[in-house]
């Protein structure tokens, strides 16, 4: 990385390679409508403004890119005064979201270095280095170096429609290498989920991690336990959530960073020898899913990374003398409160998440109605998905899964041959068995 240092030696600052529109593949007709609007806006009020991170990384790559962020030389006050459409976010770091319709494009002030002294700015530290409020305004440069990897440090100008590449970005995404930016170790310190960045890069572009930037992931893994679990479930959901899912998951466990986010699914995979094999299973299933362009929801995965979890505290209940089905729920609410301390989970994944635990229960019970009942219950087709994988994990044996494909699928007379099978009257269906009366009691 070519640098530069000032009059009073502070650290170097990157020389920029400008890069012209004739030498790089980025045009106009890869950026949506929506950026072009923000970016010609600001331009013309007298700002800087550059597309950066990931949109320019993917274009590099010949991707169509999803996202759009700005980096821009105005101040989110000034942004939003130039942008009715807008509203502020956030403390931690102040930014812009500009909406158009369903189409929101992130716009961030360019940050300086957090020691700086920045007028009434703030940035704020914690002892062990995390940085805990980052709102230091700064110039292009020092927002380059503030970037977290390389590949994420290409700004592409609406001035000139050049590309200004701090940190040999370029080099970098043509031999598929991610590199932090700056001493990797302070880096990590300044902010844990750069961590979980590193490998979500890893698996969704196919690079590999430089060996100065993952060296310290090993060791310093346990500063994602200082992360609030709410913004890490936000985090788990780049991570599981984008297609990608399976290498993901193998690159966190190699790292030490699974255990991290769900401890309890981590040890249960050190005594269960299924686990591991089911957590697999459930992520190649999702990321299959989305591949075909199916819905995926996060409470089936999550249902499938806790639920060896789950097993084994039933089992330990159970020994102690506690019958099956409040074992099963007593095993549930302690899993999930343990995992409330590392990754939040809300409700509206948490209850579903519970449905699909409770219904593998109702799935192995098919007599008379319950069948029927439990086919319509709104969960019955992930915790079916789940039972499968139970099956293929080798937690249970074969047969039941292959009951409920044919039921599914078969028409009347088949199901009620599946169900004379368990022992089941399919003539009495409609019947209903008469509650004998209590007599009433005798009043003087």
């Amino acid at each position: 990385m070519k640098s530069r240092h000032d009059e009073d030696g502070k650290p170097s600052l990157p020389a920029p390679r400008i890069i012209p529109r004739a030498e790089h593949p980025i045009s106009r007709q890869h950026i949506s409508d929506a950026a072009l609007k923000v970016l010609y806006r600001l331009d013309g009020a007298g700002f800087e403004a550059y597309l950066v991170g990931g949109c320019i990384r993917d274009a590099m790559l010949g991707k169509m890119p999803k996202d759009f962020d700005v980096a821009t030389s105005a101040t989110p006050e000034q942004v939003r005064d130039l942008f009715r459409n807008s509203r502020l976010i956030g403390r931690r770091f102040r930014i812009v979201h500009v909406r158009f319709g369903r189409e929101i494009i992130e716009v961030t002030t360019f940050r300086g270095q957090p020691q700086d002294e920045h007028a009434d700015h703030i940035a704020r530290q914690s002892d062990a280095g995390l940085l805990l409020r980052d709102n230091v305004w700064g110039s292009i440069e020092e927002d380059a170096l503030r970037r977290d990897f390389t590949v994420n440090a290409l700004y592409y100008s609406i001035a000139d429609f050049s590309l200004h590449d701090f940190a040999d970005g370029v080099h970098d995404i043509e031999t598929r290498t991610l590199r932090l930016i700056g001493d990797p170790e302070t880096r990590y310190r300044e902010d844990p989920v750069r961590m979980l960045r590193a490998v979500r890069f890893a698996a969704k572009l196919d690079f590999l991690l430089d060996e100065a930037s993952e060296t310290p992931i090993y060791e310093l893994a346990p500063l994602l336990l200082q992360i609030p679990p709410a913004r890490l479930f936000d985090e788990v959901l780049k991570l599981f959530m984008a297609g990608h899912g399976l290498m993901t998951f193998r690159l966190l466990s190699h790292y030490d960073l699974f255990g991290m986010l769900f401890p309890e699914a981590e040890e249960a995979m050190a005594d269960v020898d299924w686990a591991e094999e089911l957590i697999e299973a459930a992520l190649a299933n999702t990321d299959r899913r989305m591949a075909e362009g199916r819905p995926v929801t996060p409470a089936f995965l999550l249902a499938a990374f806790l639920w060896p979890a789950v097993v084994q505290r039933k089992a330990a209940l159970e020994q102690e003398g506690m019958p099956g089905v409040p074992a099963t729920h007593t095993a549930a609410q302690q899993v999930v409160s343990r995992q409330l301390q590392h990754v939040s989970i809300p409700k509206r994944f948490g209850m579903p998440m519970r449905d699909i635990w409770d219904l593998q229960e109702r799935l192995t019970r098919r007599q008379g109605k319950r069948a029927f009942q439990t086919r319509e219950h709104p969960r019955f087709r992930a915790a079916y998905d789940l039972l499968l994988l139970r099956e293929q994990a080798g937690e249970i044996p074969s047969g039941l899964g292959e009951w409920w494909t044919a039921f599914q699928q078969g028409d009347e007379h088949e199901q009620r041959r599946l169900l004379s099978k368990v022992g089941s009257d399919p003539a009495s269906q409609g019947k209903r068995r008469k509650r004998r009366r209590k007599p009433r009691k005798k009043t003087e």
